[in-house]
C-alpha cells in the first residue's frame, strides 16, 4: 500500500519572505515586477513537484501614516496583481497549481468568480483562491471607506460572498454547451441556472459569462485562525494556510478545525491543513546559521519596527524604547490570531520590541527552522505523521536561492523517505491535492468526470 503523501505549497513573495530579502546579495531587488523572475520560480517549483505556488496580495501600501523614510526603505512595495501574473505563468507551466489571495471585503462576487473561472480554463484546471477578509485600514481608504469593516461583519460578508461565487460557478452544468453547428443549438437551456441571489450583503442575478470551471470550483484556500476564521474554514475551505510554533500547537489546531467539519457534512480528508515553514538550509548546521545571521544583519530597525506594528494590529510603537517590553495592546480590528500569537510570545519569552521584530522578520510568526536538509525533513515528517499537518506552505527566506536549495536538497530527502511524490498524479490542482470535485448545486444529474478535452 502506498505511503500517505504530504502536500507542498511554494509561497513566493517577490524577493523572498525575509524582511530584508531584497537586500540579500543573491536576490533580485526588482523581483516584484519581473516576469522572468517569477517564470523561473514557478518552473523550479514545478520541477520539485510542488502542489502549488501561492501569491499573497493586499490592495494598498499598508499603514497610511508611514513616513517617507519608512517607505523608502521597504523593498517590497510594488508587485504584479496576482491573477494577471498567474494567467501569464499558466502558459509556461503544465502541472503546478496557481493560487492567489483575493479579498472578499474589497471585491464583488461576480468579478472574482469570472476571473478565477477564466484562470482555471487558461491553466487547464490549476486555479486556487486564497479567501481573505483583508486586515488593514489602508485598504479601506482605497475603496470609498473611512474605516475598515468590523471583524465579525467581514466574516459574515465573506460567508455570503462564497455562497454567491459558488452559485455563479454553478450557473452552467458541465455538459450545457452542445455547440451543434448543424442544429444551430449552442447550449441546452435546461442546463443554465440563473442564481438570482438576494441576501443581506449581495444582490446578484447572474449567470456567469464563463462556463463552469474545469475543477468545478477552483480550490478554495483560507488562512484565518481566529474563531470566525476557523468557522468559515470549516464551512468553505479545502486548504488552510496557518501558523503554529510547536507540534503541540499544530496538533491542537488540526484537531480543532477538522473536528468542526462534521457539522457541515464534510469529511476530514476534504480539508488539507498546511502550516507555513520558513527554512534556512545549509549542508551543515553552521552553514545554515551563517546564512541566517547574514540576512538578519541586513534588517533596518525602522523597517523592523514598522513590520511589528503592522502585525500586531497597526499600532505605532515608535514612542516605546526598542529594548523595552512590548506594551499592553487593545484588541485589534485587523488580524486577531496573529496579534495574539505575537503578544503571547513576547510575554512568554520576555522579549523586547527589538527582539520581537527580529524574531518575526523572516517567518512572520510561522515555524522557522535553521538547519540541514535532514533536520528540516525530520520536522516536516514529525508534524505530518503525528497529526499536526497534511502538508506545508514553504516560505523561502530569499529568492530564487531559498527555493532552489529546498528543491535540490530537501525534496530528495522527502522522496527518499516515501513522503512526497516523484511525479504528479494528475493534471488538476484539485486531483493532485486529493480533493473531490464538487457537484453542481443546481443539477439533478450525477456529477460528470472532468472532460478530457478540457485537460
Amino acid at each position: 500500500m502506498k505511503k500517505k503523501q504530504l502536500r507542498l505549497g511554494a509561497f513566493l513573495p517577490s524577493s523572498g519572505h525575509h524582511l530584508a530579502s531584497w537586500r540579500h546579495p543573491d536576490a533580485e531587488a526588482g523581483a516584484g515586477l519581473s516576469f522572468k523572475h517569477y517564470k523561473r520560480l514557478a518552473q523550479t517549483a514545478e520541477r520539485g513537484k510542488f502542489d502549488m505556488i501561492f501569491l499573497a496580495d493586499g490592495v494598498a501600501i499598508r499603514d497610511r501614516d508611514q513616513t517617507s523614510e519608512v517607505l523608502s526603505r521597504n523593498g517590497k512595495l510594488v508587485h504584479f496583481e496576482p491573477l494577471t501574473l498567474l494567467s501569464a505563468l499558466s502558459v509556461v507551466t503544465e502541472n503546478i497549481g496557481l493560487t492567489a489571495t483575493v479579498s472578499t471585503t474589497y471585491n464583488e462576487p461576480f468579478h472574482l468568480a469570472r476571473k478565477f473561472a477564466s484562470l482555471d480554463y487558461l491553466s487547464n484546471g490549476r486555479a486556487g483562491w486564497n479567501l481573505v477578509t483583508s486586515a488593514t485600514e489602508a485598504e479601506a481608504l482605497n475603496f470609498n471607506r473611512e474605516n475598515h469593516m468590523e471583524h465579525t461583519l467581514r466574516y459574515e460578508r465573506a460567508k455570503e460572498f462564497v455562497d454567491v461565487v459558488t452559485k455563479l460557478w454553478d450557473s452552467w452544468e458541465d455538459d450545457a454547451f452542445l455547440r451543434d453547428k448543424e442544429s444551430g443549438v449552442y447550449f441546452d437551456p435546461d442546463k443554465l441556472h440563473v442564481p438570482n441571489h438576494k441576501g443581506e450583503h449581495f444582490s446578484v442575478r447572474g449567470p456567469l459569462n464563463v462556463a463552469r470551471p474545469i475543477q468545478g470550483y477552483p480550490v478554495i484556500i483560507q488562512a484565518g485562525s481566529s474563531e470566525d476564521g476557523k468557522n468559515l474554514a470549516a464551512q468553505t475551505a479545502e486548504v488552510i494556510f496557518t501558523a503554529q510554533q510547536t507540534l503541540a500547537e499544530a496538533q491542537g489546531f488540526y484537531a480543532d478545525v477538522k473536528g468542526r467539519l462534521a457539522q457541515y457534512g464534510r469529511s476530514p480528508d476534504h480539508l488539507k491543513i498546511m502550516p507555513g515553514i520558513f527554512p534556512v538550509i545549509g549542508r551543515t548546521e553552521q552553514e545554515a546559521q551563517d546564512k541566517f545571521d547574514q540576512i538578519q544583519e541586513l534588517i533596518d530597525p525602522v523597517v523592523g519596527l514598522n513590520l511589528l506594528g503592522g502585525m500586531i494590529g497597526g499600532f505605532d510603537l515608535s514612542a516605546y524604547p526598542l529594548d523595552g517590553p512590548l506594551p499592553e495592546l487593545p484588541e485589534t480590528n485587523g488580524g486577531k490570531s496573529r496579534q495574539k500569537l505575537l503578544t503571547d510570545l513576547a510575554h512568554r519569552e520576555n522579549l523586547t520590541i527589538r527582539q520581537l521584530y527580529l524574531w518575526i522578520a523572516g517567518a512572520r510568526g510561522h515555524r522557522q527552522i535553521v538547519g540541514t536538509p535532514t533536520q528540516i525533513a525530520d520536522l516536516l515528517e514529525d508534524w505530518f505523521v503525528n497529526g499536526g499537518a497534511d502538508g506545508f506552505n514553504i516560505m523561502p527566506p530569499w529568492l530564487p536561492g531559498g527555493l532552489d536549495e529546498f528543491v535540490e536538497l530537501v525534496i530528495p530527502e522527502l522522496q527518499r523517505r516515501g513522503l512526497f511524490r516523484t511525479e504528479y498524479e494528475a493534471s488538476t490542482l484539485r486531483e493532485n491535492l486529493g480533493l473531490p470535485r464538487p457537484r453542481n448545486q443546481f443539477s439533478k444529474a450525477p456529477e460528470l468526470a472532468i472532460a478530457s478535452s478540457a485537460k
